[in-house]
C-alpha cells in the first residue's frame, strides 16, 4: 500500500493565538477533524478508512484498509483535552494526532516562529486580560518536501501581518532557513514519538500547549533537555 496525502491548502489551515503581550502576540498553525476526513476521503476513499476511540476517547485509532494485503492497517495516538468540550475536544485531538501519525498536516510541524509586534491588535478584555481584536488566516502557503517554505498571514480585512516570503534570498540565507526547519520538526518529532500516554499530557499541560507543534523553538528545547537528558 503506497499512500500520498496531500499537503493542506490555506483555506484548510486554521490559525489561533498562543500568547500574548503588550508589545505583540504569537499565532498558532493548526487543523481541525473536518480536514482529516476529507483528505482521506479523498486519498483512500470514504469506506477504506475508520476510526476508534478508547479510554473514554483519550485515544484514537485509525485504520486505512490495504487492498493488496487484504487487511487494516492501524496508527494510533492520544489527545488532550479541549477547553471548552471536554469529551468532544478529547475525541477531536486524539483523532487529528493519529491523522498526523499517518501524515496527514505533518507539514505543520516545520512551522516557523510566528511573532507579530503590534499592539493595534491588543487590548485588555472583561477580566483585564490582554486579547486580540482581530482574527487571522493563511493567505499562501508554499510547502517544498513536506516542509514549509513560503508563509504569509493576514488580518480579517486582508493586511499581511507575518510573511516569510522575500525578494531575494543568499543560498547562505536559504540554508539557515533549511536547518532551522529540519532541527525543529526533528525535535518535534522526536518528543511525538517518545513520550505518550501520562507523560505526554503532563508535558504539554507543563507548558500551557495542547500539542509539541505549539510550543516555541526554546520550549521544545526545554522539553528535549528534560526527557532525553542522559
Amino acid at each position: 500500500m503506497i499512500l500520498n496525502f496531500r499537503t493542506l491548502k490555506a483555506s484548510e489551515i486554521d490559525v489561533k493565538p498562543q500568547t500574548v503581550k503588550e508589545n505583540g502576540f504569537s499565532l498558532l498553525l493548526y487543523k481541525n477533524a473536518r480536514v482529516d476526513m476529507d483528505v482521506l476521503d479523498e486519498t483512500v476513499g470514504p469506506m477504506n478508512w475508520q476510526r476508534k476511540h478508547s479510554r473514554e476517547n483519550a485515544n484514537c485509532i485509525v485504520s486505512i484498509y490495504d487492498e493488496d494485503k487484504k487487511i487494516w492497517v492501524e496508527k494510533e495516538d492520544t489527545g488532550t483535552e479541549s477547553f471548552t468540550e471536554k469529551e468532544k475536544g478529547l475525541a477531536s485531538d486524539s483523532f487529528k494526532r493519529a491523522c498526523f501519525n499517518w501524515g496527514i498536516g505533518r507539514e505543520l510541524y516545520t512551522s516557523p516562529f510566528i511573532w507579530i509586534s503590534d499592539s493595534k491588535y491588543i487590548k485588555k478584555n472583561k477580566e483585564g486580560k490582554l486579547a486580540l481584536t482581530d482574527k487571522f488566516s493563511v493567505k499562501e502557503i508554499t510547502v517544498v518536501d513536506k516542509v514549509i517554505a513560503e508563509l504569509e498571514i493576514i488580518d480579517s480585512k486582508g493586511t499581511v501581518v507575518f510573511s516569510t516570503k522575500s525578494k531575494k534570498t543568499t543560498k547562505k540565507e536559504q540554508d539557515k532557513a533549511q536547518e532551522y526547519l529540519n532541527s525543529r520538526a526533528g525535535m518535534i518529532e522526536k518528543l511525538t514519538e517518545y513520550v505518550t500516554g501520562e507523560r505526554l499530557e503532563k508535558t504539554l499541560k507543563h507548558f500551557g500547549v495542547e500539542a509539541f507543534w505549539q510550543m516555541t523553538d526554546e520550549q521544545l528545547k526545554e522539553a528535549c533537555q528534560k526527557i532525553f537528558k542522559k
